[in-house]
C-alpha cells in the first residue's frame, strides 16, 4: 500500500547528537516534520520514522498494536545510539507514550524526553467498551487535525480503527505502569485547549515518573497538534535549548553558545 504525500518517514544525518521523534495515534511524520527539519538545519542527527499501520489506509492499523508501535521506535533507538553519543526522544500524544516507554526500557541511554500533549489515557465514553465494541464496529470518526492555525493538515487518518484503539488502550497501561521507571530529564509542553487528550494525562504522568529535572511548559495558543500549530516555534526552540542544556559539550550546545554570542555581541 502506497504511503500518503506528506506521510513519509524522514531522516538526516548531523553530529554526533541524535534525536528520535514519534508521531502520534492515526497520525503519520507529518506531524512533526517541521520539527524535524528545524533540528536537523541546527545540526543533529534525526530520526523520524512512519510507525506500522499508519500512513497508508485506517484499515492496515487493525493488524497493529502497541508492541508493533513500540518495536519500530525502539529499532530506530538502538540505530541513533550506535551512531550517536547522545541520543534524545521527543514525542506528540501516542507518541510521547512510546517516548515513555523508551525512557523507562533504556535508561541512561536516552539524555532526556521532550512531551508534548502526551496521552496516558483512551477516553469517551466507548473506551471500556472496546473489547466488544471492536468486534461489532471496525471504526468510528476520527479525531486529525484538532489544530487551531488555518490550513495546517498532520496527514492523518480520518477514521479510528477499533482493534487499534483497543490496543492503544492496553498499550498505555502498560506505559502507566512502569512511568516510574523514568528518571530522565523532561520537557512537557501542553495545551489547555487540547481536544483529543485532556489535561489530567499530564498531571497523572508528571507525578507517576521519578525524574527530577522536569519542566513544563503552557501552550496557550494551540490545541492538540501544536507541532503544527501558533505555539510551534515555541516547541522547536525550547526542545532545542533543552539538549543544549543537558549536552553542553556537543554540536547542539555549541550551536547555543554561539547564538547567545550573537545576540550579546548586539548585531
Amino acid at each position: 500500500m502506497p504511503v500518503l504525500p506528506g506521510a513519509e518517514p524522514y531522516r538526516h544525518e548531523g553530529g554526533d547528537v541524535g534525536v528520535l521523534l514519534c508521531h502520534g495515534f492515526t497520525g503519520s511524520p507529518g506531524s512533526l516534520r517541521p520539527w524535524g527539519e528545524y533540528l536537523a538545519a541546527r545540526g543533529l542527527t534525526v530520526s523520524l520514522p512512519l510507525l506500522p499501520g499508519h500512513g497508508t489506509r485506517w484499515q492496515d492499523m487493525q493488524v497493529t498494536g502497541g508492541e508493533d508501535w513500540y518495536a519500530e521506535v525502539d529499532r530506530e533507538l538502538r540505530a541513533l545510539s550506535r551512531r550517536c553519543e547522545r541520543v534524545f526522544v521527543f514525542g506528540l500524544s501516542m507518541g510521547g507514550a512510546l517516548t515513555l516507554r523508551l525512557a523507562a526500557r533504556h535508561g541512561d541511554a536516552v539524555s532526556g524526553i521532550v512531551l508534548v500533549n502526551p496521552a496516558n489515557r483512551v477516553h469517551g465514553v466507548m473506551a471500556h467498551a472496546l473489547p466488544v465494541v471492536r468486534h461489532l464496529v471496525p471504526s468510528k470518526a476520527g479525531l486529525a487535525n484538532d489544530i487551531a492555525k488555518d490550513g495546517m493538515d498532520e496527514v492523518a487518518y480520518d477514521r479510528v480503527p477499533l482493534h487499534a484503539a483497543h490496543a492503544l488502550r492496553r498499550f498505555l497501561h502498560v506505559v502507566d505502569r512502569d512511568l516510574p521507571q523514568v528518571t530522565q530529564p523532561v520537557l512537557l509542553l501542553r495545551s489547555p485547549q487540547d481536544h483529543v487528550v485532556p489535561p489530567a494525562d499530564s498531571a497523572r504522568i508528571l507525578g507517576r515518573i521519578s525524574s527530577t529535572d522536569v519542566t513544563e511548559v503552557l501552550l496557550e495558543q494551540s490545541y492538540h497538534v501544536a507541532t503544527l500549530d501558533h505555539d510551534a516555534e515555541r516547541i522547536f526552540e525550547e526542545s532545542h535549548a533543552f539538549i543544549g542544556r543537558l549536552a553542553p559539550g556537543t554540536g547542539a550546545g555549541a550551536a547555543r553558545d554561539r547564538d547567545k554570542e550573537g545576540s550579546s555581541s548586539g548585531g
